[in-house]
């Protein structure tokens, strides 16, 4: 199980947050998502078939890209 933390700079509120989670949530072997409003971090635990790469992507796929 890997455990990264992300930057996004661009969660603004609840419905941000929730957006998030919601949809890394669905993305095939991720067990668990923590977005954070206060810090601005999003925090996943998973194993394959998500990889980073495939977890940034879908950041920018809804509108919340992960800080370089």
């Amino acid at each position: 199980m890997t455990t990264l933390t992300y930057q996004v700079p661009g969660i603004s509120c609840m419905h941000c947050v929730h957006t998030i989670t919601t949809e890394l949530g669905d993305l095939a072997g991720v067990a668990r998502v923590d977005a954070d409003l206060a810090s601005k971090q999003v925090t996943v635990e998973f194993d394959a078939p998500a990889t980073d790469d495939k977890i940034k992507q879908l950041l920018v796929e809804i509108n919340y890209p992960a800080a370089a």
